[in-house]
């Protein structure tokens, strides 16, 4: 990419960003809405059989972070809250559903590992094309961005 301005090479990283949390924040939209689909009863049934605590509240909670972080990742508003409280979900999903468990085959904690630090690495780069950056919190200062000096 020899000869690339560095305005070039921004935008393809936001444009790949982008791509990430679009595919990001779909798989967390479904897995919100098969929760809502399935309804908070069942998904608290569920709960309450993997041994969460309060897990009517827990089924409430999972399908608002899962659905509504799920939009918030993909429009890329408020991320680095909504990556941290994503990957917080996932850890939790980890420790309730999958600990113990091997990383891949059945029952295995890798989607849950990968959804975890995706949502973490995307909450707290974001990219250029995200609703933040239309807010005051997250737009371009002068100089934020680092500089090669060849």
């Amino acid at each position: 990419m020899a000869g690339q301005t560095l305005t070039t090479k921004y935008r393809l990283a936001d444009t790949a960003t982008l791509i990430a949390r679009i595919a990001i924040g779909v798989i967390f939209i479904a897995h919100g809405w098969q929760k809502i689909g399935s309804g908070v009863d069942a998904v608290a049934g569920g709960f309450a059989a993997l041994g969460i605590p309060l897990p009517q509240l827990a089924a409430i909670v999972a399908i608002v972070v899962e659905f509504g972080g799920g939009i918030l990742l993909l429009v890329g508003f408020a991320l680095p809250v909504t990556g941290t409280v994503l990957a917080l979900q996932m850890l939790a999903a980890y420790g309730f559903a999958h600990f113990g468990t091997p990383l891949i085959g059945e029952g295995g904690f890798e989607l849950v590992l990968a959804l975890a630090v995706s949502s973490l690495a995307l909450g707290f780069t974001g990219g250029g094309f995200a609703v933040d950056r239309l807010l005051p919190w997250g737009r371009d200062r002068e100089g934020a961005r680092p500089v090669r000096v060849a």
